[in-house]
Parts: structure tokens; sequence; C-alpha cells
């Protein structure tokens, strides 16, 4: 199944976190929390500039390693994967 968010949304999947406490204690699955890293795998067209009524681009492009915040975004299974879709302004920064 493919997916095509629409306007200023973001399709991202998690990258995996951590299994190891930085002192090195290995964390169960359910225990971990929540890669705010996430790799973007398909991006909307862009949003309505309320001014003008043109058609701004997103910036956020496929591939790009992005940070969101914690509580950012709507849940999803794609392919029996967990994904998000959040909106562009969600988006904290971009890993360089």
């Amino acid at each position: 199944m493919k997916i095509q968010p629409y306007f200023d949304r973001v399709l991202v999947k998690r990258q995996a976190s951590d299994e190891k406490s930085s002192g090195g204690i290995l964390i169960p699955g359910e225990a971990q929390e929540k890669s705010l890293f996430c790799q973007v795998v398909a991006v909307g067209h862009g949003y309505l500039d309320p001014a003008t009524g043109n058609l701004v681009p997103l910036k956020t492009q496929v591939g790009d390693v992005i940070l969101i915040g914690k509580w950012s975004g709507e849940e999803t299974k794609v392919d029996g994967e967990d994904m998000l879709i959040v909106r562009e302004s969600d988006i904290v920064g971009k890993v360089l």
C-alpha cells in the first residue's frame, strides 16, 4: 500500500531507539522511549499561502532524517510497519 500525504503533511518512519542506557543497562522493548528521530518516507505537495493563494512547496524531502516533537503526529500502520503522519510545522529540525 502506498500513502501520499496531503498538503503540509509528511509520512515518517521512526528510527530504532537504543536498547541500552548510557550506563550499559539493557532496556526491555516495552520500557524504551519512542525515538524522536525519523526518516521521511513521503511528503505532501505543500500548503496554500493564505495571503496570496499560491502553493508553497515543503522543505522536507523523502530520505531526510528529521527530529520531531515528542507528542507529534498521528500513528498509523502501512504494510505492517508503524509510521507517523506529521505536519511540517511539527518538525523540529533536520539531521545533517
